[in-house]
């Protein structure tokens, strides 16, 4: 089924008690963060920015850090804040159905909205810190950006010299094992996955809809844009994302 929300909506969504949600960029573009892959999104406009997050391109070019710091600094946006979207994700928890929330995202945003940090896992890392790809020392991105706006345009690792990179999984960086293998076990221990606001189209983290449906869960997919599993979900919702997601987990 494909089109808007149903009404009333089908028995086994409304009476399921183990909901997997996975968020992508869909979900924030709300609150003013671009997607990337949308008509509007980062990489349709602007291709060669997709270098300043592969992983190849930032080690070996000090100019791609220097346009990626630069790009850190320009978007920082102390105003941006959760949508509906990410409440209704938080009124899912406190129905006790929220079985884990799996983002792509790396704003922070499901946090910010209220959902509990051992409920999150961020599988493309966070961009509120900064690591070091030589001795992994982990400091905040406020602190880095400091930097950025005292004059240095490529901040070094303070304690090794290192070449520093928001605490994000870059194209060509692996995914932390703990975290995939923790959303590999809560999509294949759900009733229903419901893939929110994500192309679908990046592994490992697509797969996770493939693992959810071949161990029986309902695939509930919202995105404005087809996806390769839209043929294997029994919902896709096509409506925005703010209107149609709490009224798809019965907040609204």
């Amino acid at each position: 089924m494909t089109g808007a929300v149903p009404d009333p909506l089908p028995d086994w969504l409304r009476d399921a008690r183990r909901v997997t949600v996975l968020t992508g960029a869909g979900v924030s573009t709300d609150s003013g963060i671009p997607d990337y892959r949308g008509p509007q999104g980062v990489w349709t406009r602007d291709p060669d920015a997709e270098k300043l997050v592969t992983l190849s391109y930032y080690v070996a070019d000090p100019e791609i850090r220097r346009r990626a710091w630069r790009m850190r600094a320009d978007v920082r946006a102390p105003d941006v804040a959760p949508n509906a979207g990410h409440r209704a994700l938080v009124d899912l928890e406190r129905q006790g159905r929220l079985r884990a929330l799996l983002t792509q995202n790396v704003d922070g945003l499901h946090q910010a909205a209220g959902s509990s940090p051992e409920h999150v896992l961020e599988l493309h890392g966070t961009v509120h810190a900064v690591e070091c790809l030589s001795c992994g020392d982990r400091t905040s991105m406020d602190d880095a950006l400091a930097r950025i706006d005292a004059g240095d345009p490529d901040p070094a690792c303070l304690v090794c010299g290192g070449i520093l990179k928001s605490a994000t999984v870059s194209f060509g960086q692996a995914l932390d094992e703990r975290v995939l293998d923790a959303a590999a076990q809560a999509a294949a221990d759900c009733d229903v996955l419901l893939a929110v606001g994500t192309s679908l189209v990046v592994y490992p983290v697509a797969g996770l809809v493939e693992v959810a449906a071949a161990h029986g869960a309902r695939v509930v997919i919202v995105n404005a844009e087809p996806t390769p599993f839209d043929g294997l979900a029994d919902l896709v919702v096509r409506e925005p994302i703010s209107t149609a997601l709490p009224r798809l987990v019965g907040a609204g």
